[in-house]
């Protein structure tokens, strides 16, 4: 499966996108840096909603969301942008911790993942393909173990080959 990337560049790409899902990198603000945490998270917001339009994707396909705040008092303040940003009803799983951030002035950090809109995540379509290989292995497993009790061990080995083919397809 390809990777698509969107503002790559030496060291990081805005965000990238694989297996039906947009990751994000961790935006800092851009035009509100050195500004209260409620301005520099409606910042970020909108460099992610970019971002996310950009991928093909938007804010309501959220999965996860990590914040870093400089200080964990200004809390809300950057909830107070959040609240007002993201959909009811509709909000991602989200972390946010206190940590130092890259320059003086950059007082938030946020990091998305999102899903793309009618595609299905790899992982989805792996556990799809693992079930079913895993139903016609089980059979074939049960039909070896018979075998074996019928026919010995080399009834038991052509039914573990059996069971094996119908695993890998």
């Amino acid at each position: 499966m390809a990777l698509k990337r969107i503002g790559a560049g030496s060291r990081m790409s805005s965000a990238v996108i694989h297996g039906g899902r947009v990751y994000l990198a961790g935006f800092v603000a851009e035009a509100a840096a050195g500004r209260s945490v409620k301005e520099q998270t409606q910042d970020i917001l909108a460099q992610i909603e970019e971002t996310l339009k950009e991928a093909g994707t938007d804010k309501s396909m959220m999965l996860k969301a990590n914040i870093w705040l400089t200080d964990i008092s200004t809390f809300a303040q950057m909830n107070e942008a959040w609240d007002a940003w993201v959909i009811p009803g509709q909000t991602p799983a989200r972390a946010t911790v206190e940590s130092r951030l890259a320059a003086p002035g950059l007082d938030v950090e946020i990091m998305v993942e999102a899903a793309l809109p009618g595609v299905a995540g790899g992982g989805a379509r792996r556990a799809a393909r693992k079930g079913g290989a895993a139903k016609k292995a089980g059979a074939a497993k049960k039909a070896g173990g018979a075998a074996k009790k019928a026919g010995g061990k080399w009834a038991a080995k052509k039914a573990a080959r059996k069971a094996a083919r119908l695993a890998k397809k």
